[in-house]
């Protein structure tokens, strides 16, 4: 699904609309604050994977 600018702009004007100018930065900072979480999460995770794999291949007898 693409979407062009004119349905971009559609959107904006509906959020602005709904929450008004002084809710949507504290909005994105919210989102920014849960971006940043989940990417931080997801690499943990990451880490602890290539951690457990690492560990496991320095048990194996060769």
């Amino acid at each position: 699904m693409n979407l062009g600018w004119t349905e971009i702009l559609l959107i904006a004007f509906v959020v602005l609309l709904l929450f008004g100018g002084k809710k949507i930065p504290e909005l994105m900072r919210g989102l920014g604050r849960g971006v940043r979480e989940f990417k931080d999460a997801k690499d943990n995770v990451k880490k602890e994977l290539e951690d457990s794999i690492a560990e496991k291949d320095s048990k194996t007898p060769v």
